[in-house]
Protein backbone atom coordinates (compact mmCIF):
# COMPACT_ATOMS: atom_id res chain seq x y z
CA UNK A 1 0.00 0.00 0.00
CA UNK A 2 2.57 2.29 0.86
CA UNK A 3 4.92 1.88 -2.31
CA UNK A 4 1.06 2.36 -4.20
CA UNK A 5 0.67 5.78 -2.57
CA UNK A 6 3.92 6.97 -2.86
CA UNK A 7 3.80 6.32 -6.81
CA UNK A 8 0.72 8.38 -7.14
CA UNK A 9 -2.12 6.31 -6.93
CA UNK A 10 -5.25 6.31 -4.15
CA UNK A 11 -6.27 3.59 -1.68
CA UNK A 12 -8.86 1.51 -3.11
CA UNK A 13 -11.28 3.28 -1.17
CA UNK A 14 -10.47 6.97 -1.81
CA UNK A 15 -10.35 5.72 -5.82
CA UNK A 16 -14.19 4.49 -5.52
CA UNK A 17 -14.70 7.48 -3.82
CA UNK A 18 -13.25 9.56 -6.90
CA UNK A 19 -15.11 7.40 -9.52
CA UNK A 20 -18.61 8.01 -7.59
CA UNK A 21 -17.77 11.84 -7.25
CA UNK A 22 -16.92 12.07 -11.34
CA UNK A 23 -19.86 9.93 -11.94
CA UNK A 24 -22.04 12.12 -10.50
CA UNK A 25 -20.19 15.39 -12.03
CA UNK A 26 -20.40 13.73 -15.46
CA UNK A 27 -24.33 13.06 -15.10
CA UNK A 28 -24.57 16.10 -13.24
CA UNK A 29 -24.52 18.14 -17.06
CA UNK A 30 -28.34 16.29 -18.12
CA UNK A 31 -29.42 17.13 -14.96
CA UNK A 32 -28.67 20.96 -15.55
CA UNK A 33 -30.05 20.67 -18.69
CA UNK A 34 -33.16 19.92 -16.79
CA UNK A 35 -32.67 22.37 -13.87
CA UNK A 36 -32.14 25.49 -16.96
CA UNK A 37 -35.92 23.93 -18.22
CA UNK A 38 -37.09 25.58 -15.16
CA UNK A 39 -34.62 28.63 -14.01
CA UNK A 40 -32.82 30.87 -15.67
CA UNK A 41 -29.04 30.16 -14.77
CA UNK A 42 -27.69 32.67 -12.40
CA UNK A 43 -30.89 32.33 -10.65
CA UNK A 44 -30.53 28.65 -10.32
CA UNK A 45 -27.10 28.78 -9.51
CA UNK A 46 -27.98 31.23 -6.64
CA UNK A 47 -31.06 28.92 -5.56
CA UNK A 48 -28.91 25.92 -5.59
CA UNK A 49 -25.91 27.14 -3.03
CA UNK A 50 -29.20 28.83 -0.96
CA UNK A 51 -29.97 24.97 -0.70
CA UNK A 52 -26.87 23.34 0.19
CA UNK A 53 -26.44 26.71 2.79
CA UNK A 54 -29.42 26.00 4.32
CA UNK A 55 -30.88 23.54 6.13
CA UNK A 56 -27.43 21.88 6.09
CA UNK A 57 -26.40 24.77 8.75
CA UNK A 58 -28.46 23.95 10.80
CA UNK A 59 -26.88 20.34 12.14
CA UNK A 60 -22.95 20.92 10.18
CA UNK A 61 -21.09 22.98 12.38
CA UNK A 62 -18.83 25.53 10.53
CA UNK A 63 -15.16 24.15 10.14
CA UNK A 64 -11.80 25.55 11.76
CA UNK A 65 -11.36 27.19 8.47
CA UNK A 66 -10.45 31.58 8.59
CA UNK A 67 -13.74 32.88 6.82
CA UNK A 68 -11.50 34.46 4.25
CA UNK A 69 -11.06 31.33 2.94
CA UNK A 70 -14.47 29.89 3.35
CA UNK A 71 -15.53 33.27 1.13
CA UNK A 72 -12.79 32.67 -1.52
CA UNK A 73 -13.57 28.80 -1.91
CA UNK A 74 -17.64 30.08 -2.18
CA UNK A 75 -16.90 32.75 -4.54
CA UNK A 76 -14.88 30.61 -6.65
CA UNK A 77 -16.70 27.44 -6.96
CA UNK A 78 -19.94 29.32 -6.79
CA UNK A 79 -20.15 32.30 -8.50
CA UNK A 80 -17.03 31.43 -10.67
CA UNK A 81 -17.22 27.66 -11.73
CA UNK A 82 -20.94 27.35 -12.04
CA UNK A 83 -22.34 31.08 -12.37
CA UNK A 84 -20.23 30.89 -15.66
CA UNK A 85 -21.24 27.49 -16.48
CA UNK A 86 -24.64 27.59 -16.33
CA UNK A 87 -24.30 30.87 -18.69
CA UNK A 88 -22.75 29.18 -21.48
CA UNK A 89 -25.46 25.99 -20.63
CA UNK A 90 -28.01 28.65 -22.15
CA UNK A 91 -27.73 28.43 -25.41
CA UNK A 92 -24.51 28.90 -26.42
CA UNK A 93 -22.76 25.66 -25.41
CA UNK A 94 -23.59 21.66 -25.96
CA UNK A 95 -23.74 20.20 -22.66
CA UNK A 96 -21.11 16.97 -24.15
CA UNK A 97 -18.27 20.13 -25.69
CA UNK A 98 -18.86 21.64 -22.14
CA UNK A 99 -18.21 18.16 -20.16
CA UNK A 100 -15.21 17.70 -22.41
CA UNK A 101 -13.58 21.66 -22.14
CA UNK A 102 -14.23 22.20 -18.49
CA UNK A 103 -11.95 19.14 -17.44
CA UNK A 104 -9.06 21.97 -18.40
CA UNK A 105 -9.74 22.15 -14.85
CA UNK A 106 -6.83 19.36 -14.33
CA UNK A 107 -4.30 21.25 -16.23
CA UNK A 108 -5.11 24.10 -14.70
CA UNK A 109 -4.79 22.64 -10.92
CA UNK A 110 -1.83 20.87 -11.31
CA UNK A 111 0.32 23.84 -13.05
CA UNK A 112 -1.00 26.45 -10.10
CA UNK A 113 -0.09 24.00 -7.34
CA UNK A 114 3.36 24.57 -9.09
CA UNK A 115 3.29 27.53 -9.19
CA UNK A 116 2.55 28.66 -6.11
CA UNK A 117 3.04 26.19 -3.49
CA UNK A 118 6.86 26.67 -3.54
CA UNK A 119 9.30 24.62 -4.70
CA UNK A 120 8.99 22.02 -1.77
CA UNK A 121 5.42 21.13 -2.83
CA UNK A 122 6.60 21.17 -6.56
CA UNK A 123 8.25 18.47 -5.91
CA UNK A 124 5.97 16.28 -4.37
CA UNK A 125 3.47 17.50 -7.21
CA UNK A 126 5.87 17.03 -9.76
CA UNK A 127 4.22 14.15 -12.27
CA UNK A 128 5.73 10.46 -12.34
CA UNK A 129 6.51 8.99 -15.55
CA UNK A 130 3.43 7.17 -15.48
CA UNK A 131 1.32 9.39 -14.56
CA UNK A 132 2.42 11.43 -17.59
CA UNK A 133 1.80 8.80 -20.20
CA UNK A 134 -1.68 8.14 -18.56
CA UNK A 135 -2.36 12.00 -19.24
CA UNK A 136 -1.31 11.71 -22.72
CA UNK A 137 -3.72 8.84 -23.54
CA UNK A 138 -6.73 10.68 -21.73
CA UNK A 139 -5.48 14.39 -23.68
CA UNK A 140 -5.31 12.28 -27.04
CA UNK A 141 -9.22 11.08 -26.04
CA UNK A 142 -10.34 14.19 -24.93
CA UNK A 143 -8.27 16.47 -28.27
CA UNK A 144 -10.56 13.81 -30.21
CA UNK A 145 -13.12 14.80 -29.12
CA UNK A 146 -12.18 18.57 -28.98
CA UNK A 147 -11.33 18.30 -33.12
CA UNK A 148 -14.89 16.77 -33.48
CA UNK A 149 -16.17 20.07 -31.28
CA UNK A 150 -18.02 21.56 -34.92
CA UNK A 151 -20.23 18.19 -34.20
CA UNK A 152 -21.44 19.55 -30.35
CA UNK A 153 -21.50 22.47 -31.17
CA UNK A 154 -19.95 25.50 -29.21
CA UNK A 155 -19.93 29.50 -29.53
CA UNK A 156 -16.89 31.37 -29.41
CA UNK A 157 -18.78 32.84 -26.02
CA UNK A 158 -20.01 29.63 -24.69
CA UNK A 159 -16.13 28.39 -25.01
CA UNK A 160 -14.72 31.18 -22.95
CA UNK A 161 -17.07 30.74 -20.23
CA UNK A 162 -16.52 27.09 -19.76
CA UNK A 163 -12.57 27.80 -19.83
CA UNK A 164 -13.32 30.61 -17.31
CA UNK A 165 -15.51 28.10 -15.44
CA UNK A 166 -12.64 25.45 -14.99
CA UNK A 167 -10.31 27.97 -14.52
CA UNK A 168 -12.08 29.01 -11.03
CA UNK A 169 -12.26 25.71 -10.31
CA UNK A 170 -8.95 25.00 -9.78
CA UNK A 171 -8.52 27.61 -8.34
CA UNK A 172 -11.09 26.68 -5.79
CA UNK A 173 -8.64 23.49 -5.58
CA UNK A 174 -5.98 25.03 -4.54
CA UNK A 175 -7.92 27.10 -1.84
CA UNK A 176 -9.36 23.81 -0.59
CA UNK A 177 -6.29 22.52 -0.66
CA UNK A 178 -4.57 25.46 1.21
CA UNK A 179 -7.12 24.41 4.46
CA UNK A 180 -5.62 21.15 5.34
CA UNK A 181 -7.43 18.58 6.53
CA UNK A 182 -10.88 20.73 7.42
CA UNK A 183 -14.16 19.01 7.42
CA UNK A 184 -15.17 19.56 3.79
CA UNK A 185 -18.43 18.49 4.28
CA UNK A 186 -18.47 21.92 6.38
CA UNK A 187 -16.39 24.01 4.12
CA UNK A 188 -19.22 23.06 1.67
CA UNK A 189 -21.81 24.57 3.32
CA UNK A 190 -20.28 27.66 4.96
CA UNK A 191 -18.96 29.02 2.26
CA UNK A 192 -22.13 28.15 -0.07
CA UNK A 193 -23.41 31.52 1.44
CA UNK A 194 -21.21 33.66 -0.13
CA UNK A 195 -21.78 32.37 -3.43
CA UNK A 196 -25.45 33.56 -2.67
CA UNK A 197 -25.75 37.18 -2.59
CA UNK A 198 -23.83 37.89 -5.80
CA UNK A 199 -25.73 35.44 -7.75
CA UNK A 200 -29.09 36.89 -6.20
CA UNK A 201 -27.68 40.00 -6.83
CA UNK A 202 -26.79 39.28 -10.64
CA UNK A 203 -30.28 37.47 -11.67
CA UNK A 204 -32.18 40.10 -10.40
CA UNK A 205 -30.35 42.55 -12.44
CA UNK A 206 -29.92 40.62 -15.99
CA UNK A 207 -32.41 38.49 -15.55
CA UNK A 208 -35.12 40.34 -13.97
CA UNK A 209 -37.86 39.48 -11.07
CA UNK A 210 -40.58 38.65 -13.73
CA UNK A 211 -38.51 36.57 -15.74
CA UNK A 212 -37.78 33.96 -12.92
CA UNK A 213 -41.29 34.15 -10.84
CA UNK A 214 -42.31 32.92 -14.71
CA UNK A 215 -40.08 30.69 -14.83
CA UNK A 216 -40.49 29.11 -11.04
CA UNK A 217 -44.52 29.29 -11.98
CA UNK A 218 -43.85 26.78 -15.28
CA UNK A 219 -41.68 24.65 -13.36
CA UNK A 220 -42.58 20.94 -12.83
CA UNK A 221 -41.43 18.11 -10.60
CA UNK A 222 -39.03 17.15 -12.62
CA UNK A 223 -37.12 20.19 -12.48
CA UNK A 224 -37.72 20.78 -8.75
CA UNK A 225 -35.64 17.55 -8.27
CA UNK A 226 -32.75 18.41 -10.65
CA UNK A 227 -32.63 21.74 -8.80
CA UNK A 228 -32.20 20.08 -5.32
CA UNK A 229 -29.73 17.26 -6.99
CA UNK A 230 -27.77 20.09 -7.85
CA UNK A 231 -27.43 21.25 -4.41
CA UNK A 232 -27.65 18.10 -2.44
CA UNK A 233 -26.03 15.36 -5.07
CA UNK A 234 -23.36 17.64 -7.16
CA UNK A 235 -22.66 20.47 -4.06
CA UNK A 236 -22.53 19.14 -1.05
CA UNK A 237 -21.88 15.48 -1.70
CA UNK A 238 -19.15 15.88 -4.73
CA UNK A 239 -17.46 18.87 -3.38
CA UNK A 240 -17.53 17.71 0.09
CA UNK A 241 -15.71 14.59 -1.20
CA UNK A 242 -13.47 15.85 -3.93
CA UNK A 243 -12.05 18.72 -1.41
CA UNK A 244 -11.49 15.95 1.15
CA UNK A 245 -8.94 14.02 -1.83
CA UNK A 246 -7.37 16.56 -2.61
CA UNK A 247 -6.39 17.24 1.32
CA UNK A 248 -5.13 14.65 1.77
CA UNK A 249 -3.22 13.56 -1.81
CA UNK A 250 -1.25 15.74 -4.25
CA UNK A 251 -2.91 17.09 -6.86
CA UNK A 252 -1.71 15.08 -9.49
CA UNK A 253 -3.05 12.24 -8.53
CA UNK A 254 -6.12 13.61 -7.41
CA UNK A 255 -7.23 15.81 -10.34
CA UNK A 256 -6.63 13.20 -13.38
CA UNK A 257 -9.29 11.62 -12.16
CA UNK A 258 -11.84 14.17 -13.27
CA UNK A 259 -10.92 13.56 -16.78
CA UNK A 260 -13.52 10.86 -16.80
CA UNK A 261 -16.25 13.53 -16.46
CA UNK A 262 -16.35 14.06 -20.02
CA UNK A 263 -17.02 9.90 -20.32
CA UNK A 264 -19.87 9.87 -18.23
CA UNK A 265 -21.21 13.02 -19.51
CA UNK A 266 -21.14 11.70 -23.24
CA UNK A 267 -23.06 8.60 -21.45
CA UNK A 268 -25.57 10.02 -19.86
CA UNK A 269 -26.52 12.55 -22.69
CA UNK A 270 -26.82 9.81 -25.23
CA UNK A 271 -28.95 7.74 -23.03
CA UNK A 272 -31.86 10.01 -21.37
CA UNK A 273 -30.99 13.18 -24.53
CA UNK A 274 -30.64 10.52 -27.49
CA UNK A 275 -27.64 12.63 -28.31
CA UNK A 276 -25.23 10.12 -30.70
CA UNK A 277 -22.67 8.30 -29.81
CA UNK A 278 -20.25 7.45 -33.16
CA UNK A 279 -17.25 5.37 -33.62
CA UNK A 280 -14.82 8.38 -33.01
CA UNK A 281 -16.41 9.31 -29.35
CA UNK A 282 -16.58 6.02 -28.42
CA UNK A 283 -12.49 6.06 -29.19
CA UNK A 284 -11.81 8.94 -27.18
CA UNK A 285 -13.85 7.71 -24.11
CA UNK A 286 -11.93 4.63 -24.27
CA UNK A 287 -8.83 6.59 -24.64
CA UNK A 288 -9.53 8.94 -21.64
CA UNK A 289 -10.79 5.87 -19.42
CA UNK A 290 -7.37 3.55 -20.98
CA UNK A 291 -5.47 6.96 -19.48
CA UNK A 292 -7.47 6.86 -15.96
CA UNK A 293 -6.66 3.04 -15.88
CA UNK A 294 -2.98 3.67 -16.18
CA UNK A 295 -2.89 6.43 -13.71
CA UNK A 296 -4.40 4.00 -11.12
CA UNK A 297 -3.01 0.92 -11.59
CA UNK A 298 -0.07 1.08 -12.77
CA UNK A 299 2.05 1.80 -9.36
CA UNK A 300 -0.34 -1.29 -7.80
CA UNK A 301 1.21 -3.59 -10.84
CA UNK A 302 4.79 -2.41 -10.14
CA UNK A 303 4.21 -2.85 -6.45
CA UNK A 304 3.01 -6.42 -7.05
CA UNK A 305 5.94 -7.22 -9.78
CA UNK A 306 8.18 -6.02 -6.96
CA UNK A 307 6.62 -8.31 -4.31
CA UNK A 308 6.97 -11.37 -6.58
Amino acid sequence: MSTARAAGSLPATHALLALAVVAVWGTNFVVIHVALQALPPLALAAARFALAFLPAALVVRRPAVPWTRLAAYGLLIGCGQFGLLYLALQGRIAPGLASLLVQTQVFFTIGLALLLEGRGAARAERLRPHQGVALALAVAGLALLGLRSDAAGGTPAGIAMVLGAALAWACGNVVGRGMGRADMLGVVVWSSVFAVPPLAVLSLVFEGPGLVAARLAGAGPLQAAAVLWQAFGNTLFGYAAWGWLLARHPAGTVAPWALGVPVFGLASAALVLGEPMPAWKLLACALVIGGLALNVLWPRWRAGGGAG
